[in-house]
């Protein structure tokens, strides 16, 4: 690297951390321009409240997992690594997290280290979160990568080193309001989902306030923009919040695939709701080791162009 970091920090809490498990929420599909992998190393980036900036997370190479090193980049520097900890998931408390069904003990041991990722930026998350709704996800990993790639600008950082990656910032709030609905349209981003995004933005400030607000209060100011339904609100509060209880109701294989891990057989959302209860305050947890576990139902059949997440 020929640019040296703007800033750089570690993160030791004492145990292992997965890092590139913890940090896989944020990547909206295999070609996401904000986010790259490579053995051992993570990049993100993230527009934040300083402006933009690079993150870069790897593990030293004599250590066992318990010491992450991050280099960071830009304008957002300082603000990104000031917030390591908690997007690391210093600020997730699994400690009375009990499981009552054996199909989980083994994969929730597998996963002891995991923990939820709280990134303190709602729009950040909010918008892809928007973009997938109602659409399969090979159609809103594709918006999202069109739209950032178009209206997004390239990461600070090494110059080589970020060309070879292709690595983009998403646009700023006021660049996503310059989009014209042409080009929602050419992503493949209806009307409906391109005013949502649109209403979002008028209130992006106040929106930006609900990883810092209690619990309740946070959804309440999200779900009060039209076209921000639970599933929405859920999607964005995990990554934002880290919130271990935000379950994704609405989507089309979430109450499937608990339900089939639990019980043997698909459930819909109100019987989803039910099977959770005993997971109250950690019922997230659950959807993610679901899905980490592989333990949901076979997908069967052709790969049809179903919507993957039905509700706002």
């Amino acid at each position: 690297m020929t640019t040296p970091p703007t800033a750089t920090a570690d993160f030791a809490p004492g145990r292992q951390v997965p890092f590139g498990a913890i940090l896989a929420t944020y990547r909206h599909g295999s070609g996401d321009p904000s986010f790259h992998t490579a053995p051992g190393v993570v990049w993100r980036t993230a527009r934040t409240p300083g402006g933009p900036g690079t993150l870069r997370l790897h593990q030293e190479p004599a250590q066992q997992g318990d010491r992450i090193v991050a280099q960071a980049w830009g304008p957002g520097s300082q603000w990104l690594l000031s917030g390591l900890p908690d997007l690391l998931g210093a600020a997730d408390d699994p400690g009375d997290f009990r499981v009552h069904d054996d199909t989980l003990r083994q994969v929730a041991k597998e996963q002891q280290h995991w923990r939820v990722a709280r990134s303190r930026l709602v729009i950040d998350s909010l918008i892809p979160a928007i973009i997938e709704q109602r659409v399969t996800g090979k159609q809103a990993f594709g918006a999202y990568r069109q739209l950032v790639r178009r209206y997004g600008e390239p990461a600070p950082g090494p110059a080589e080193v970020i060309a070879s990656m292709r690595l983009m910032v998403a646009p700023d709030i006021a660049a996503w309001r310059r989009i014209p609905s042409w080009e929602w349209l050419r992503a493949g981003v209806d009307g409906r989902r391109a005013d949502t995004v649109q209403r979002v933005l008028q209130v992006a400030p106040r929106l930006e306030e609900c990883s810092m607000l209690p619990r309740e209060k946070a959804w309440q100011r999200l779900r009060s923009v039209p076209g921000v339904g639970v599933w929405t609100a859920a999607e964005t509060m995990q990554r934002a919040a880290g919130d271990a209880d935000a379950v994704s109701y609405g989507d089309y294989h979430v109450a499937k695939d608990i339900g089939h891990a639990l019980t043997g057989a698909a459930v819909d959302d109100v019987g989803l709701e039910q099977l959770l209860r005993p997971y109250a305050g950690h019922r997230y947890r659950v959807q993610y080791l679901v899905m980490a576990g592989r333990l949901g139902a076979p997908r069967h059949g052709a790969r049809l162009a179903i919507p993957t997440h039905l509700p706002q």
